[in-house]
């Protein structure tokens, strides 16, 4: 299928899916204060959103890197240098898991889900991390079909379900313990950190 590195994907995907950010935010917001249906459909629409990145990634990127290696090149570096920023910029964020509590108005399913796929599909910082990751586990000669970029994003996309529906459905019971200890995402996010760090000094000394 042209995918290389199938594992190490895997592990690096799942730590910045399970990493807090703005998808997670989104999601326990809704499931802490509007119930696991809704957090369901928050789940759906971020999962749409991925979608949307991988097929934008798969339709746009691989002709583009299919016409010069110099453009490979580019990403390649500033995937290595994105992957370092996001690395640093996690290691030093005081961000917590679960903000304090706020009044929430119950919303339509449908409202819910598409504000999820905007929240995800409009996030910058997402179609970046997808232009600038999938190429490091395609080869070279396979960098041109949008195949493995494909199966790759839905690789990604079903991680990201199994994730948040784990988010979902244990978000009222662990919100309490969440909203105490901020320390869960602080610690979660220096360990993301180092990962992305050095994969991304990785990716830099690699040789295309």
């Amino acid at each position: 299928m042209g995918i290389i590195n199938f594992t190490t994907f895997l592990v690096t995907s799942f730590l910045f899916i399970m990493s807090p950010g703005i998808d997670t935010m989104f999601v326990l917001n809704k499931s802490i204060a509007q119930g696991k249906k809704t957090g369901m459909y928050a789940t759906l629409g971020i999962t749409t959103g991925v979608l949307v990145h991988t097929t934008l990634a798969a339709f746009g990127l691989s002709l583009i890197l299919s016409q010069s290696a110099m453009v490979f090149s580019f990403v390649k570096y500033a995937g290595a240098a994105y992957l370092v920023y996001l690395g640093v910029n996690k290691f030093f964020s005081k961000d917590e898991v679960v903000k304090s509590d706020a009044a929430v108005i119950a919303e339509p399913a449908r409202k819910t889900y598409l504000s999820a796929v905007l929240t995800n599909t409009l996030n910058p910082k997402v179609a970046i991390f997808f232009l600038a990751f999938f190429p490091q586990f395609i080869q070279t000669l396979y960098i041109h079909n949008a195949l493995p970029f494909i199966l790759l994003g839905v690789t990604y996309a079903t991680m990201t379900v199994i994730w948040f529906t784990v988010i979902t459905l244990f978000a009222g019971s662990l919100s309490a313990r969440l909203k105490q200890k901020s320390s869960f995402g602080v610690w979660l996010n220096k360990f993301s950190a180092v990962v992305f760090v050095l994969m991304g000094v990785k990716i830099a000394f690699t040789k295309r």
